[in-house]
C-alpha cells in the first residue's frame, strides 16, 4: 500500500543548477551547548578565488562531522528530519494577507508548498550527511545501498515528500531511492500527525493545565503574558493597524490574553485567539526573510537586527511550544513516531533511516524525551529551526561497549539565506541534546542501553496515560 514518489534526477539537476547558479535566490506549521567534544575534521581542497577570477591554486579548508572522539565508530543512524524552506501555509487572499497592507513575496512554490530555495539547500544538507557517513566509513563512495540498509519515509505532504527527495539525492546521488509514504498525497500520515489518539475529560483538565504550568500555573493568559513583545514587534513589522482589515474592525489588537487551547479526540492541539495570528504572521515573516535576498524588503522595509529577527520569531515559536511540548501532551501525539522511531533503531541491517515530517513532530518527540533546556547559535528560531534534524546514532566503542548520541543539526540562518553550503566545505551547526534521568561519559555519549530503553520508557508512557486517566473517567461515569 505503499505509494512510492520520486523527482527525476533530470528535473532535480535543473532545479538545482539553476539555484546554485546564483549566490542568492530571489523571490504555520528544547541541551546543552555542544560540550567542547573532539571532532573529526576532513582536509578538502577546492579552488581558490582571486581578482582575476578563479585560479588553478588550492587553499586547505576543513569539514566538521562533529565526532565524539577517536575511540568511537559510527554503526547507525535515525533521522527525525524537518521539512525545509515552504512558503506559507496561507494562500492569497487569507487573513494573512488582510493583516498587513503589504504584498508577501511571489513564492517559488504554491501554498505549504517546498520552494526550490528549499529543495537546493536539503541537496547541500545531504550532501554533507554523505560526507559524514563516507568519513566514518559506514557508507562506501557512491553508495547503493543493500537492500533493507537504508530507509527513507516522509509524511503525506508535498513539502516532506520533496524534502526527502531532495536530501536523497545529496546523500545517494546515484542510488535514487525510493521516498516512502502510508498516506494519500497531501494527507496527513498517523505516525507524523500530532493528533490525539486518546483523549477523557480527565486527561482533558489534566494536560491543559499541564500546559498552563508553563506560566504561573493559573491560566493560559500566564503562559502567553511574555509575548507582548514579539506581538507589538510584528504588528509594527508588518504595519498590521494600517491595514483595511484593521481599519474596519475585521481584526483586532494582538492581545496575550485572549488565548484558548481546545484539545480534541482525532484531532491536533488547537489555539484560537491573537496567539494564532501572530504564529501565521511571524511564520510567513520568518520565511519571507530566508527566501528573500533584501532582508530590508523581507521586513517590509523595516531594518531589524538579528535579536529583532528572533523576537519575531518567538510567536511562531511559542505556538510550536505551548501546543506541542507539555509532557502530557507530547506523550500522547507523539506516541506513533516514537514507536517508528524505536522500529528504526532496532531494525536489523539498518544502517541510515530517514524521517521526514514537520516542527510538531521533532518538538513534540523532545518533549515526550524529556530534552533539557539548549540554545541553538546562528538560529533565529529557537527548537525547531527550518530543515533542522534530530539525528539518533549510535556508536561502538573501542571498549567493546556500545554509545548513544542525539543532536539537532541545522543550517544557520546566514546558510539559509546565503547558500554557503555550496562551497561543500563549510559545516552546518550542530548542538547535542541531554536528557532528564540520563548522563552522559566524559565524551558526551550515553550508554546505547540507557539512550535505547530511555525512549522504550517514553513510548510506553502513552499506555500508562490510558490506564490513569482511562480509570479515572470510567470512576466519573460510575
Amino acid at each position: 500500500m505503499n505509494d512510492r514518489n520520486r523527482i527525476p534526477f533530470l528535473v532535480v539537476a535543473l532545479v538545482l543548477s539553476l539555484g546554485l547558479a546564483l549566490p542568492l535566490w530571489g523571490c504555520n506549521q528544547t541541551q546543552e551547548s555542544t560540550q567542547g567534544t573532539a571532532t573529526t575534521q576532513e582536509q578538502t581542497t577546492v579552488a581558490a578565488k582571486t581578482d582575476e577570477g578563479t585560479s588553478e591554486g588550492t587553499e586547505t579548508t576543513t569539514l566538521d562531522f562533529y565526532k565524539p572522539g577517536d575511540d568511537y565508530k559510527l554503526q547507525q543512524v535515525v533521522v527525525l528530519s524537518r521539512h525545509n524552506i515552504r512558503a506559507p501555509l496561507s494562500t492569497n487572499g487569507s487573513a494573512l494577507d488582510k493583516a498587513t497592507p503589504h504584498t508577501w513575496i511571489d513564492w517559488t512554490a504554491n501554498a505549504s508548498e517546498l520552494t526550490s530555495r528549499g529543495g537546493a539547500l536539503e541537496t547541500m544538507t545531504g550532501e554533507y550527511v554523505r560526507k559524514w557517513l563516507e568519513s566514518e566509513e559506514l557508507i562506501p563512495e557512491n553508495y547503493q545501498p543493500e537492500e533493507g540498509a537504508v530507509r527513507f519515509y516522509a509524511n503525506g505532504k508535498q513539502r516532506t515528500i520533496a524534502t526527502a527527495q531532495y536530501f536523497s539525492s545529496g546523500m545517494l546521488p546515484v542510488a535514487n531511492v525510493d521516498i516512502e509514504t502510508h498516506a494519500d498525497y497531501d494527507k496527513m500520515d498517523p505516525v507524523f500527525s500530532p493528533s490525539f489518539t486518546f483523549m477523557s475529560d480527565a486527561y482533558n483538565d489534566a494536560a491543559l493545565k499541564d500546559i498552563e504550568s508553563k506560566g504561573d500555573g493559573t491560566n493560559m493568559a500566564s503562559v502567553t503574558a511574555n509575548l507582548a513583545d514579539s506581538y507589538a514587534l510584528v504588528e509594527d513589522v508588518v504595519d498590521y493597524k494600517d491595514s483595511d482589515a484593521y481599519k474596519t474592525g475585521e481584526i483586532k489588537d494582538l492581545d496575550t490574553t485572549d488565548t484558548q487551547i481546545t484539545l480534541e479526540m482525532g484531532k491536533e492541539p488547537a489555539v484560537a485567539g491573537s496567539l494564532k495570528t501572530a504564529c501565521q504572521l511571524a511564520d510567513a515573516l520568518v520565511l519571507q526573510y530566508y527566501e528573500s535576498p533584501d532582508a530590508t524588503a523581507a521586513a517590509f522595509g523595516h531594518e531589524l537586527t538579528d535579536e529583532q529577527w528572533k523576537e519575531v520569531s518567538e510567536s511562531k515559536d511559542a505556538y510550536v511550544d505551548i501546543l506541542y511540548t507539555a509532557p502530557l501532551v507530547a506523550k500522547n501525539i507523539a506516541h506513533p513516531l516514537l514507536a517508528e522511531i524505536g522500529n528504526e533503531m532496532d531494525a536489523q541491517g539498518r544502517k541510515f533511516s530517514f524521517l521526514c515530517g514537520h516542527d510538531s513532530n521533532i518538538a513534540s518527540v523532545l518533549g515526550a524525551l524529556g530534552v533539557e533546556d539548549y540554545e541553538l547559535p546562528g538560529a533565529i528560531e529557537a527548537d525547531t529551526p527550518i530543515g533542522g534534524k534530530l539525528v539518533f546514532e549510535r556508536w561502538a566503542g573501542k571498549d567493546g561497549k556500545e554509545y548513544g548520541r542525539v543532536r539537532l543539526l541545522y543550517q544557520s540562518v546566514d546558510q539559509l539565506r546565503q547558500g554557503t553550503m555550496l562551497s561543500g566545505t563549510e559545516s552546518p551547526m550542530s548542538v547535542d541534546l541531554s536528557f532528564a534521568g540520563l548522563k552522559k561519559n566524559e565524551d558526551g555519549l550515553y550508554s546505547y542501553d540507557d539512550l535505547r530503553a530511555h525512549i522504550a520508557d517514553a513510548t510506553a508512557e502513552y499506555d500508562k496515560i490510558v490506564e490513569k486517566y482511562g480509570e479515572a473517567e470510567l470512576d466519573k461515569a460510575a
